[in-house]
């Protein structure tokens, strides 16, 4: 194993199959009970696959002769809910810049093998919650100076930060949460320089309202149910669950609510920001090409 793959974080998958085999070297007696536990417990507190690899090396079988296999490339899968989006190809967008001014990749696009994106005194969103993916693993390559990135991933994307931040920083906080079976694996890789690289897990819109649709049909099933079982003792009971059950969901969309308007105003501060900045930038290019005529004439 090399030590960039021993590095890498295990998966809850990766410790179940060590575990099974430690059960099964318990079961042939290879191990008693008090080693079996030891190891047991050192396995589900193992972070890295090098955390693992002791706990199986003295075991025979083809199963523990190695730990779970570590490949830095995510193994394609023939289905699942994944594999409509793994579509190969080039991608739609290879790259993005943004200098005093910013950038956007959302919507319905394709991440390429490698995304290269550059930012000085401004700021970019990639959005891959809708994107469709070139391969099993891309990388997103940030430079950042003196600006920033955001890059938002849906649920059940492995995500891997690789940066540099040198009075900067990048984001590791969704380090370490399990992929979904077929699901791609996105490194964030780059520079920061007096910037930053921000890397968040998000539902799309369509999702959060779809679970907030589900979780309201389960709260009416619930009632529903109370009432059969309480019979006509249970009225006023019910008449009271129910308006605290709408001061609740009331409160509820009023969150909502609060959190769409929050990021309508996120997204328009932003955008007239890049409007300062561009109409800053042609000035300053006016200016020059004026100094430029004078110098020409005199």
């Amino acid at each position: 194993m090399t030590d960039d793959a021993a590095e890498l974080r295990a998966s809850d998958a990766d410790r179940e199959r060590v575990a099974e085999v430690l059960r099964d070297a318990l079961a042939e007696g290879r191990l008693d009970m008090e080693e079996f536990e030891e190891r047991l417990e050192a396995t589900y507190k193992a972070r890295t696959y090098g955390e693992l690899t002791p706990v199986t090396r003295d075991l025979p079988g083809p199963a523990a002769a190695a730990p779970p296999a570590v490949s830095l490339r995510k193994e394609p899968v023939e289905s699942g809910s994944w594999a409509g989006r793994i579509v190969g190809g080039e991608g739609s967008s290879t790259g993005a810049v943004a200098v005093m001014s910013g950038f956007q990749r959302k919507g319905r696009w394709t991440v390429p093998k490698r995304f290269s994106c550059f930012a000085f005194w401004g700021g970019g969103e990639i959005d891959l919650r809708e994107a469709d993916f070139a391969d099993r693993e891309v990388e997103i390559n940030c430079v950042a100076i003196m600006g920033g990135v955001h890059v938002i991933v849906p649920p059940g994307v492995e995500v891997v930060v690789r940066g540099i931040g040198i009075m900067g920083g990048f984001d590791h906080r969704e380090e370490g949460v399990p992929g979904e079976p077929g699901g791609p694996r996105v490194v964030v890789t780059g520079f920061a320089f007096w910037g930053g690289v921000a890397v968040e897990r998000k539902l799309t819109r369509a999702e959060r309202q779809r679970l907030k649709e589900e979780r309201r049909q389960e709260k009416l099933d619930r009632k529903a149910s109370r009432s059969l079982d309480e019979g006509p003792f249970g009225d006023h009971r019910g008449m009271l669950e129910g308006h605290l059950e709408r001061r609740r969901e009331m409160h509820e969309e009023m969150i909502e609510r609060h959190l769409e308007r929050h990021e309508e105003m996120i997204e328009r501060h932003r955008e007239r920001h890049e409007e300062r900045i561009e109409r800053h930038r042609e000035r300053r290019e006016e200016r020059r090409e004026r100094r430029g005529r004078g110098r020409r004439e005199y």
